[in-house]
Parts: C-alpha cells; sequence; structure tokens
C-alpha cells in the first residue's frame, strides 16, 4: 500500500489541479436561420450544414394516411 512520503501542501495540490476544470461551450450562429449550434455539426434547428439541408425536420415531411 502507498504510503506519502511528505504532506502535500494545498497550495501543490491545487496547483496540479489548475488545469482540470472544463472549457466553455463555443456555440456559433447557423447561417441559415440564426440559431445557436455546434461548431461542425448539423444545425438542431433547422438541419442544415454548409449551406445545404442534411436533415430534413419531422414538420416538414408530410406522411399519408395509408402509409402509417
Amino acid at each position: 500500500m502507498a504510503v506519502q512520503q511528505n504532506k502535500v501542501s494545498k497550495s501543490r495540490r491545487n496547483k496540479r489541479r489548475a488545469h482540470d476544470s472544463l472549457a466553455p461551450a463555443n456555440p456559433n450562429e447557423c447561417q441559415n436561420c440564426g440559431e445557436l449550434k455546434r461548431p461542425h455539426h448539423v444545425c438542431p434547428a433547422c438541419g442544415h450544414y454548409a449551406d445545404r439541408e442534411v436533415v430534413v425536420m419531422a414538420d416538414e415531411v408530410d406522411l399519408d394516411d395509408d402509409a402509417a
């Protein structure tokens, strides 16, 4: 079992943990609808990526009654 040789001071311990914090998100504005989205991801609001529609949103899909 490991036993420490000397006590690690609070200052030295906290210096080691200085880089453990999480970075805040970096949202970008969608070029199509203006909503905030993650960089290099499809916009969750409109389904566009790089000026083209990649995902058809559910409210735009026309479903026939017989097809369901």
